[in-house]
């Protein structure tokens, strides 16, 4: 199991300090969201900053941009990176898809899946071993002259993952991905008896394997050796967790937990305005499922208690926060990577 940490957007400059300092570290690599700015170019100066640091994009819009766009840039960054890129696409939500970047969201399931299948037509295109020729429902491409195809290289075989949650994307996952960005708001149960036999529902329908799905996991880490330091911790990951879990399509997480109605009394205080309130809801009952709460010896066995088997790569989600606020940790956050990649 790999484990990484997870960054968006900032200066190039100090995008490739800190991908220096995540590679020193012993960590296996860096995932990049895509919100205020674009993964590609930060992608770029970590890279070169630290060249055995495996990169994703967790995950990079994927409407806006043209298949053939998307599959372009995941050529240059493979070859480049000597192969430490996989591209991690996802639909965002309709509003930002619609009156953000003015582009069409509707269906987002079946969109996405043809979306993948499509970048893949263009990778195979790239590799020499057929010509552009991709007609879906909604994507069609087959122009692809020899002075536009990219040059070739040996890291073609690039892995295209997906962001799912619900079970029409986790089955086409399945059918079509090389791996999931699973929700960073997730349970165990959730992974073993909801995501799992999906993905295994649409691997039969292609003949796949499931388990060459991988999971990529974010994960909310609740840390420190006194609750004093574990304080700050608890608080972000109580706020994304109220966050994630105010919006309905993500409900359920609470329900078959027992949490019952959790996310419309969340939904209440997001309208009007009650962001502390919202935290307030989620109790600590709630973070030993949500949350992986240790000290900081204890933290990389715990990730490996719970994760491994399930998970490809785990994804420190407040890592770099942590860093940010105070570099000291960088010493404890290695042996957390250390413990989770020696196991």
């Amino acid at each position: 199991m790999e484990i990484d940490i997870m960054t968006g957007s900032a200066r190039w400059a100090d995008t490739a300090e800190r991908a220096r300092q995540v590679e020193a570290a012993g960590f296996s690599g860096m995932l990049f969201t895509e919100t205020s700015a674009t993964p590609w170019m930060c992608i770029t100066a970590a890279a070169m900053a630290a060249p055995s640091l495996t990169f994703t994009t967790g995950i990079a819009v994927a409407f806006p941009r043209s298949p053939m766009v998307s599959a372009a840039i995941a050529w240059e960054l493979a070859e480049n990176t000597g192969g430490r890129y996989r591209l991690g696409l996802g639909s965002q939500v309709k509003a930002h898809i619609e009156r953000r970047y003015g582009m069409p969201f509707d269906p987002p399931g079946p969109r996405l899946k043809d979306y993948v299948e499509a970048v893949q037509a263009c990778l195979r295109a790239f590799r020499g071993e057929e010509k552009l020729n991709h007609q879906g429902p909604y994507y069609q491409l087959s122009l692809l002259p020899d002075a536009w195809r990219p040059r070739s290289h040996e890291f073609g075989d690039i892995k295209i993952d997906i962001s799912a949650v619900g079970p029409y994307m986790t089955r086409a996952a399945g059918e079509v991905a090389d791996g999931i960005h699973v929700h960073p708001f997730h349970s165990i149960p959730y992974l073993q008896t909801v995501l799992g036999p999906k993905v295994a529902e649409g691997a039969a329908k292609t003949g796949r394997d499931p388990s060459n799905v991988d999971l990529i996991v974010p994960v909310f880490t609740v840390v420190g050796d006194t609750p004093e330091e574990q304080a700050s911790f608890k608080e972000r990951a109580k706020s994304q967790i109220a966050f994630y879990g105010s919006t309905r399509n993500y409900g359920f997480q609470f329900d078959m937990l027992g949490f019952e109605g959790t996310s419309a009394k969340l939904n209440e205080r997001l309208k009007a305005g009650d962001v502390a309130g919202m935290a307030d809801l989620i109790t600590d009952d709630m973070l030993e499922h949500y949350a992986v709460t240790a000290s900081w010896a204890e933290l990389g066995p715990k990730l490996v208690e719970r994760y491994q088997g399930t998970a490809a790569r785990v994804v420190l989600y407040q890592a770099e926060e942590s860093l940010r606020k105070d570099p000291s940790t960088i010493d404890k956050w290695a042996k957390v990577a250390e413990a989770v990649r020696s196991a």
